[in-house]
């Protein structure tokens, strides 16, 4: 099964097309210019949906959306390999195979095109993770695009070099609020999210998350639980209460 797939929503094109267009240009222009970058901001603010946006026009991302262990990493990266390119021919002993092999084979991959690699829910990477890292980097000739939950960089651990300058990171902010309440309704139309009072509570939650889409998305979900109901209307001052108290 492909470590990779993503589902279209129309909500959620919105939210690419709309919100990041910027950013989403920057990833662009920093591929071609072949410099690794570092996205970050909160969670919820739609980094892993900016980089998938990202990977599906450019055919020599390798696209990464966990490692759990080196293994893992690099069986991700021989997976996006063989689908960016097929004449790149992978054993089908893989299962048979070292660590150290199937790194070597992912080398001798990387030099045959220009590819970059793009790592998504990276979180305190290990040791040896992290050595893997820097070695398919190679000084640059591999650059990484990848995602960090804060800006002080603790998730990314010893990868921090790879975003040494100011203009190798990319902070990716909450929405304004008008565009978050578009997309609170869009998203709430598209669940068929109904009750009495929906429009005029909509502005609150999109105020309460400060326009992080995640938080919009939690709460419209939570909108739907019986619990928060009451008749055709929610209860949305406990619902926001719950919400802050982590009852998700």
């Amino acid at each position: 099964m492909p470590l990779f797939s993503v589902q279209r929503e129309p909500s959620i094109e919105y939210l690419n097309c709309v919100a990041r267009q910027e950013e989403l240009d920057r990833l662009r222009d920093q591929a071609k210019i072949r410099k690794s970058l570092l996205v970050f901001g909160p969670e919820g603010v739609g980094k892993s949906r900016l980089l998938q946006r990202f990977v599906e026009d450019q055919p020599l991302a390798l696209y990464v959306a966990q490692m759990r262990s080196p293994r893992e990493f690099v069986l991700a990266l021989l997976e996006s390999l063989h689908s960016a390119d097929e004449a790149i021919k992978i054993p089908g002993n893989l299962a048979a195979l070292s660590t150290s092999s199937l790194k070597g084979i992912v080398h001798r991959a990387l030099d045959m095109r220009p590819f970059l690699m793009v790592l998504d829910h990276l979180d305190a990477p290990s040791r040896v993770v992290t050595g893997m890292i820097k070695d398919l980097h190679y000084y640059g000739r591999t650059p990484v695009i990848f995602a960090s939950r804060s800006p002080h960089m603790e998730d990314i651990g010893a990868l921090r070099p790879l975003c040494a300058n100011k203009s190798e990171r990319l902070e990716l902010k909450n929405l304004p609020l008008q565009i978050a309440l578009e997309f609170a309704q869009r998203e709430a139309g598209r669940t068929g999210l109904w009750a009495s009072n929906l429009e005029s509570i909509l502005p609150s939650l999109v105020e309460w998350s400060e326009g992080n889409p995640g938080a919009v998305l939690q709460m419209l979900r939570m909108a739907q639980l019986p619990q928060y109901r009451a008749g055709d209307q929610i209860k949305v001052h406990i619902l926001y209460v719950d919400y802050r108290m982590g009852r998700r």
